[in-house]
């Protein structure tokens, strides 16, 4: 998530009373989860074991809980409750949007574009020329979808993140900062979910085609040209390369990498990187012909195992 205009980083810590440990005329740039931060970015850790990572990220403003020695180029703001201040400042530059009208007055919309009835429109939202948007398909704030894009009904794009923090007692939500991308010539299926990131943006690429019921956790980011058959689920921050082939019930897991042209056959369970141009098969899943192998041997054990007794 970007800042529409850089701002010192001593303006952040008057306003959440930090304190700064670095250069206070460092400039902010904008704020992201550790997974997506960027040069410029502030992020947040309040967990001594992980202090490394965070100090060893990308970003250049790390919020703290504990004094800890500073690297060169960094900053580092020190309070007593990180994620909440984290959360807080997300807040304030994308503050919670309550749908008032099915239409939002600061939605932008193509003329060319065919809006079915009960179509409901949050604030910030752009979508280009031709697109189609069936009956009853909700897209939510600060989506922003191309041309040609068809959306089938009960549809929900934009969702909150599913994304909490476990404390002693709860859990605690993030705030969703990040948004959807929809690029050209997409089609989604009826009754779909695509959660919009948690600070960056999840992120569909241009000729990919969903069928119904898929899911599409928050950050992920799908290439262009790619294909999912019905119930296939994708967890959070998956990156799902050019012309990936998920037919129906594949499941995959947050944070993994699924090559460039990879086929996974249906039910599969993706528990790790896959490499791409190949097909996949099982749970978990492995080359397909490998699998069919298994399978093979398998359905002889019990005639070798007569055998054995004998």
């Amino acid at each position: 998530m970007k800042f529409p205009q850089s701002i010192p980083v001593s303006e952040i810590a008057e306003k959440y009373k930090a304190k700064i440990i670095g250069n206070p005329e460092t400039l902010v740039e904008g704020i992201n989860e550790i997974h997506k931060v960027q040069n410029g970015d502030i992020t947040f850790c309040d967990v001594a074991k992980y202090f490394k990572k965070s100090l060893e990220s990308p970003a250049t403003i790390i919020i703290l809980n504990e004094e800890t020695e500073c690297p060169p180029g960094k900053v580092l703001l020190i309070v007593d409750q990180p994620f909440e201040v984290y959360n807080n400042i997300v807040l304030s530059y994308r503050p919670k949007s309550h749908i008032s009208k099915t239409l939002s007055d600061s939605a932008q919309i193509d003329e060319s574009t065919i809006i079915e009835p009960n179509v409901v429109i949050g604030d910030h939202v752009k979508i280009g020329k031709n697109c189609h948007i069936q009956a009853n398909v909700t897209i939510a704030e600060h989506t922003i979808i191309g041309d040609f894009v068809k959306i089938q009904s009960g549809s929900v794009i934009g969702t909150d993140a599913f994304y909490f923090k476990k404390t002693n007692e709860t859990y605690k939500k993030w705030q969703s900062g990040g948004r959807v991308i929809i690029g050209d010539h997409v089609d989604i299926g009826a009754a779909c979910t695509i959660n919009k990131g948690v600070s960056g943006d999840t992120i569909i690429g241009a000729g990919t085609k969903i069928d119904c019921q898929v899911h599409i956790g928050h950050g992920v980011e799908v290439g262009k040209n790619c294909l999912f058959a019905a119930q296939v689920g994708i967890g959070g921050k998956a990156i799902i390369e050019d012309g990936v082939t998920l037919y129906g019930q594949v499941g995959v897991i947050n944070g993994i990498r699924i090559g460039a042209n990879a086929v996974v056959l249906s039910g599969s369970g993706v528990s790790k990187d896959l490499e791409g141009g190949k097909t996949y098969f099982g749970a978990p899943v492995v080359e397909a012909r490998e699998r069919m192998k298994e399978l093979v041997a398998l359905k002889k054990l019990p005639a070798l195992l007569k055998k054995l007794d004998r």
